[in-house]
């Protein structure tokens, strides 16, 4: 593994996200009592997304990161553009009704839309590409494929189409797929320097962001929420809590409903650009259908990056290319002597759910977290509906407050092996195709 990214942009993990940063600046860290409109916990996508809302709309904002901007999930994730939830349409139907199922259907591209949207008006280089594949190893999958995508057309959703064995190599040339699904409305980026773009632009704005500068205590006992950190303390009239699996146990009412997921990510070496061209011709990203999933795509300098993998309540694998490495064989067998230059590991939030918890703790407390595994776009919309709440306009935050969460069965000492225990069977299914 190459740790050249450590060395070239300290406090990040060893990525190749890390070692490409456009971005290397080290913000301060808090220092004293300071006073703000908002109080931000975590520098990631859903904190910055607000950051960002708010600062434009003329509050002083105040941004708490324990480690550095994108430490987390929003700095080390796949990179791709998946729109939608991690439960379909169907599934929100039943469990909430049709009527908030469609005003969620609603708001499920708004997040790609958005990283658009900012992309273009600050002039964010973060190596857009448009177009995403999602493939298929059985009849069953592609069958699966069909409803989502007739569910998608009944909620109005278009730019889905459906992709036969034969037109499989228009977009990844592996003898493992037998179809898929195209979204032209997915794409991939790289998100480190994506969350470092936004955050640029919020400070551009106003906006204040301190790194290493964990928030140990909240007290919410006052008339205005104070957090304060081993170096000092934000008085603010609303506190946003944004931290995700990384929020650590300052506020174990928030954390004890979610459990930390990691995933590992590895890239090659530099790759011929017309071996990268055969492989992935459209430079679309990929994922596979399974439960759990591989997802890949190219890099801008001509590596490609390999995700899976999945470990419960957070542990990181002993060898992090373990898994993930004789997948990428077997999708690619002509990659098989591939160096390759970085691996690493990130955790993101799931809930027991599968949809995200929002919600308050109080009048001027506001949280999200747990998007479980579609964080990239869901953190931006939800990052903006946290800022529409505090500017005065909840229609939507409190349709996402209103659906129900759930504490995981035996609570933290059997989430864990519980939720792997249902991995396992859905693994099987997969397996054998049922």
């Amino acid at each position: 593994m190459n740790t050249s990214a450590t060395q070239a942009n300290t406090g990040h993990i060893a990525s190749w996200y890390a070692a490409t940063a456009n971005d290397k600046t080290v913000r301060p860290t808090l220092d004293g009592p300071i006073e703000a409109d908002v109080c931000i916990i975590g520098a990631g996508f859903t904190g910055i997304s607000a950051a960002l809302d708010l600062a434009e709309k003329g509050m002083s904002v105040v941004v708490l990161e324990a480690e550095r901007i994108g430490f987390g999930a929003s700095g080390r994730n796949g990179g791709q553009i998946v729109n939608g939830y991690s439960r379909d349409f169907d599934t929100l139907e039943r469990r909430f009704g049709p009527d908030t199922a469609r005003k969620l259907a609603l708001m499920s591209r708004e997040g790609g839309d958005i990283i658009r949207a900012r992309i273009a008006k600050h002039g964010i280089e973060c190596d857009l590409r448009d177009g995403g594949f999602f493939a298929a190893f059985t009849t069953k999958q592609m069958r699966d494929f069909e409803t989502i995508k007739k569910s998608c057309e009944s909620y109005g959703i278009d730019g889905m189409e459906m992709v036969g064995k034969g037109d499989v190599g228009t977009y990844v040339n592996s003898h493992r797929y037998v179809g898929g699904m195209i979204d032209k409305r997915g794409g991939h980026i790289h998100p480190l320097n994506l969350v470092l773009g936004e955050a640029r632009a919020a400070e551009a704005f106003g906006a204040r962001i301190f790194e290493n500068s964990r928030a140990v205590g909240v007290d919410l006992s006052g008339k205005q929420p104070v957090v304060t950190t081993s170096g000092g303390s934000v008085v603010s009239r609303y506190l946003l809590v944004c931290g995700n699996a990384y929020l650590g146990n300052v506020l174990p009412r928030i954390t004890e409903r979610m459990m930390p997921v990691s995933s590992q990510v590895m890239v090659t070496e530099t790759l011929d650009t017309k071996l990268l061209d055969r492989m992935l011709p459209a430079d679309y990203c990929v994922e596979d259908a399974n439960y759990v999933l591989d997802y890949y795509r190219r890099t801008s300098d001509n590596r490609l990056l390999y995700g899976g993998g999945i470990g419960y309540g957070g542990q990181d694998p002993a060898n992090l290319t373990g898994i993930i490495r004789p997948n990428m064989i077997k999708t690619f067998p002509e990659l098989a002597n591939t160096r390759i230059d970085f691996a690493w590991s990130g955790n993101f939030a799931l809930t027991l759910t599968r949809i995200p918890h929002v919600g308050k703790l109080s009048d001027t407390v506001y949280f999200s977290h747990g998007d479980s595994g579609h964080g990239v776009t869901t953190t931006h919309l939800l990052g903006k509906i946290l800022g529409e709440a505090v500017a005065g306009h909840a229609d939507r935050f409190d349709i996402w407050a209103s659906l129900p969460s759930l504490p995981f069965p035996g609570g933290r000492a059997f989430r864990v092996p519980l939720t792997a225990l249902g991995a396992w069977w859905y693994g099987l299914r997969d397996r054998f195709g049922v």
